[in-house]
């Protein structure tokens, strides 16, 4: 087997980052060397996650290794033998909270000194956060980034039998490593990644810096995964990607491998993120024509205004946005639409910004992620002047949040009185008589009923639709 540190270690670089080659994709399977079995025995660790669905299913697989290397999951940072902070870079808030838990967790060295303290995802990744990290924060033993997950063996090797401190990420493509072992969070429902990285370069986000090219699973590998969580049991998938329209494996893109899953026994298929400049007619039509590929799709706007969409780098125009809006519509009939959307970017004014409220009720959203314009060094839009004050900014996410909020309202509304398929995850986290879970239509659900429902399909009439969730009685 080669050695799995062949490649060069690189710092990042955004400069580097920043240049995409035609180089095909390295395709490898994952291994363990017959040295590092073992190697956890008797330890424990914990890991905290932050961030989005990507890092969810990066912890899995670094829970499988750690697992597997025969390390005990703990709840107990003080019972921790090694704590792993898998961190997200998207906003300057989410790594304020990284480096809040680093600052809070160090102090636990004062009385366990065998403690490694480890810090792994997208902020590695970063060239001004490794900078940082290096400089001010000495009690970090282990920092990896999001493309040398399947290394993390022989780095923990390094680290408990060498004494070693190591720090290593690339500043690399990326390739795709399969077979890595994964220890899912939940057990009827999976992710699934079909595909990493992002080569849109929107100007405002880091994750192409982050995560590297867009590159594809192969075909057979990800139908392979499907088929073997079908005969475990699971009920519902998720296909994660940074951008999943860009899927494809030669001519078999994401319409085609849609397709191919909807035809396994699996009962729920989501998919996320979608970028509309790639959602393309296959795709919709796809959506429309299997039962079991859900009627919900959350398809970022980021903008309603076309000098914004622009300045974005989004490469489509609010035409072109609200268009492909219609034809979902059209093929996917009652179809639940959520999306992303940023504020007080950089040159948006008062127009711009009215013409996003009145895109949210055009496309008549159902929910949304929303967002003051957060910098992040290292994109363009780092370095782009705005006048906007923040009262200002946080005034403008209020008032669409009022919008967003009444589209959400409306949403649920429409299944008043009506029954809808709910796969019931777990009792309630308000109200622990009750079970909850969700439609097709992602809407969340309480209502009564017994355990032995937990990880099945039920029918549940709607009695109740409040904002954030709906309220309904088990149909008998």
């Amino acid at each position: 087997m080669k050695n799995r540190l062949e490649k060069n270690y690189i710092e990042p670089s955004l400069n580097c980052a920043r240049k995409r080659t035609k180089d095909e994709t390295e395709y490898s399977k994952f291994e363990f060397a017959v040295e590092e079995l073992g190697i956890g025995r008797g330890k424990t660790y914990l890991l905290k996650t932050f961030g989005c669905q990507a890092n969810l299913s990066d912890s899995e697989k670094i829970r499988g290794i750690l697992n597997a290397l025969d390390f005990t999951e703990t709840e107990e940072e003080k019972e921790a033998d090694l704590i792993l902070l898998n961190t997200c870079a998207v906003r300057k808030t989410a790594e304020d909270r990284a480096f809040g838990e680093i600052g809070r967790i160090k102090s636990l060295k004062k009385t366990n000194h065998n403690l490694i303290i480890g810090m792994c995802g997208c902020m590695p990744q970063e060239e001004a956060t490794i900078n940082t990290l290096k400089a001010k924060h000495p009690e970090i033993d282990l920092i990896f980034g999001t493309h040398n997950i399947n290394h993390l063996p022989q780095y923990l090797k390094r680290i408990f039998k060498n004494k070693e401190k190591v720090l290593e990420v690339f500043s690399v493509e990326g390739d795709v490593v399969e077979g890595m072992p994964k220890v899912r969070d939940h057990k009827i429902k999976a992710w699934v990644d079909i595909m990493y990285g992002c080569d849109e370069f929107c100007t405002y986000c880091i994750v192409p810096y982050t995560r590297g090219k867009e590159r594809s699973r192969r075909k057979e590998d990800i139908l392979n995964e499907i088929n073997a969580l079908v005969k475990a049991g699971y009920k519902e998938v998720t296909l994660l990607g940074q951008n999943v329209n860009a899927y494809h494996d030669g001519d078999f893109g994401f319409g085609d491998l849609l397709e191919a899953i909807a035809q396994t026994k699996i009962p729920r298929i989501r998919f996320t993120t979608s970028h509309p400049r790639d959602l393309d007619l296959r795709t919709i039509e796809v959506m429309g024509k299997y039962d079991n590929i859900m009627p919900h799709l959350h398809l970022p706007v980021q903008s309603g205004s076309n000098a914004v969409l622009k300045k974005m780098n989004r490469k489509y125009t609010r035409e072109i946005y609200l268009e492909k809006v219609t034809k979902l519509r059209e093929h996917v009939p009652g179809i639940s639409l959520t999306t992303d959307i940023i504020v007080a970017f950089p040159s948006e004014t008062e127009e711009d910004y009215l013409e996003t409220l009145s895109l949210v009720k055009e496309a008549d959203f159902e929910g949304a992620y929303t967002f003051i314009f957060s910098k992040r060094e290292g994109t363009p839009a780092f370095k782009y002047e705005s006048n906007i004050l923040e009262e200002e900014a946080k005034e403008r996410l209020y008032k669409l949040n009022e919008e967003i909020n009444k589209g959400f309202l409306k949403g649920n509304k429409r299944f008043e009185n009506k029954v809808v398929k709910v796969l019931v995850d777990s009792f309630s986290d308000k109200d622990e008589d009750k079970l909850s879970g969700y439609t097709e239509h992602n809407k969340l659900v309480n209502f009564n009923g017994d355990e032995s429902l937990i990880g099945k399909i039920v029918e549940v009439k709607i009695t109740k639709a409040y904002t954030w969730h709906l309220k309904g009685e088990l149909k008998e």
